[in-house]
């Protein structure tokens, strides 16, 4: 398979739910994707215009200044201490690196890619560009012999499934018996919400209590997009074992893949900066705040969600039927089946709209007129 056999891109199935959604009196409240409305912070776009002399052809692997700066970010934020430049990759965005990840490891056909029953579907992508078997599994047990390559979630998207510290050690102890490469994708772990992610931080792969010392044969995966708004700037990264990190770099150096050299200098803002990601959190914890009661309010039921950037929600029906619904009341939300069979009758929901718009989706949930 090559991307020519890829299936049409499911988001063209949710047209007509926009179009019926746009006719409501009051307008569109859009909650589908997971875009960033706010501001991109002042500090990040004033590094961005004072590094823009980029004559000269930016490195692959980064400049050692961002290398540093993402290594210091883990060992401040993630609780992740001793990464040196040799642990960690710029990447453009994290969806290239997702989808790319089974190709830079040189998996092919015969090799199996593991990745949640719920999820981000660019994992399975991967898998079949390269004409490796996918498989949708949570449970490490039940990870088959010949895995290479196992994705982890961690606050997922779009369940916001949060995997404890514990449960990253058991992972990564079965993908060391299946010698496979265990990649956490971890963009929203800043965003943490419910029960003991209110009050501590979700814990990374690469974290000691999960590693017992040895970061061999995992990565974590991050991006920026979320947490400094700069979805547009493409701005990730992957850090963890020396050697993979190395492993991926090579092929990466032939297709070209390098970070522009202004965004590498505002990545190093975004990263040493810790005010504007505290200020964004609120922003959302705000909007969820109001969204979440008024769904309730509405008949639906909200399954996981306790981190990340939405929420996931369902009626006990088909998601079709209440993306339906919802796009009667003027809402666009995201459709479960896009995310796996599992999610048949879910549908997610985005924290990514002006207050004022979830305030107008929470007063038609309720039936409160305007």
């Amino acid at each position: 398979m090559g991307v020519k056999d890829l299936a049409d891109y499911p988001w063209d199935a949710v047209v007509p739910f926009r179009e019926r959604a746009a006719q409501h009196p009051q307008g569109l409240v859009d909650l589908s994707i997971g875009s960033p409305i706010d501001p991109t912070p002042d500090v990040i776009r004033t590094a961005l215009a004072e590094a823009t002399d980029a004559h000269s052809y930016p490195q692959n692997i980064g400049t050692p200044a961002l290398r540093e700066a993402i290594a210091g970010w883990y060992a401040r934020r993630r609780g992740v201490p001793g990464l040196t430049p040799e642990n960690v990759l710029p990447t453009v965005g994290s969806k290239e690196l997702v989808a790319l990840l089974p190709t830079l490891l040189g998996l092919g056909a015969g090799d199996i890619v593991v990745f949640p029953r719920v999820a981000y579907p660019t994992y399975e992508v991967g898998a079949r560009i390269v004409g490796a078997t996918p498989v949708a599994e949570d449970d490490p047990a039940l990870w088959p012999e010949g895995t290479r390559l196992i994705w982890i979630n961690t606050p997922g998207n779009p369940d916001g499934r949060t995997w404890t510290v514990d449960e990253l050690a058991v992972a990564v102890s079965r993908a060391r018996e299946l010698g496979a490469v265990l990649a956490s994708d971890e963009c929203y772990a800043e965003l943490g919400w419910d029960g003991q992610w209110a009050t501590e931080p979700v814990p990374s792969v690469l974290d000691p209590r999960v590693t017992g010392g040895s970061r061999r044969n995992l990565l974590s995966v991050y991006s920026l997009s979320k947490q400094s708004n700069l979805a547009g700037y493409r701005a990730a990264f992957v850090a963890g074992c020396a050697r993979v990190v190395a492993e991926i770099l090579t092929p990466r150096k032939h297709l070209g893949l390098m970070m522009p050299l202004p965004v590498q200098h505002a990545m190093i803002a975004a990263l040493g900066d810790d005010e504007h990601v505290a200020v964004q959190k609120e922003r959302y914890r705000e909007r969820r705040d109001l969204l979440r009661p008024a769904l309730e309010d509405a008949g639906f039921r909200i399954d996981g969600s306790e981190a990340g950037l939405y929420l996931w929600v369902t009626e006990g029906r088909d998601a079709w039927e209440s993306m339906g619904r919802l796009a009667d009341l003027g809402i666009l939300a995201g459709p479960g089946p896009f995310y796996g069979a599992d999610a048949a009758q879910h549908v997610r929901l985005s924290l990514t709209a002006p207050l004022e718009r979830i305030a107008d989706g929470a007063r038609r949930l309720r039936g409160e007129a305007l």
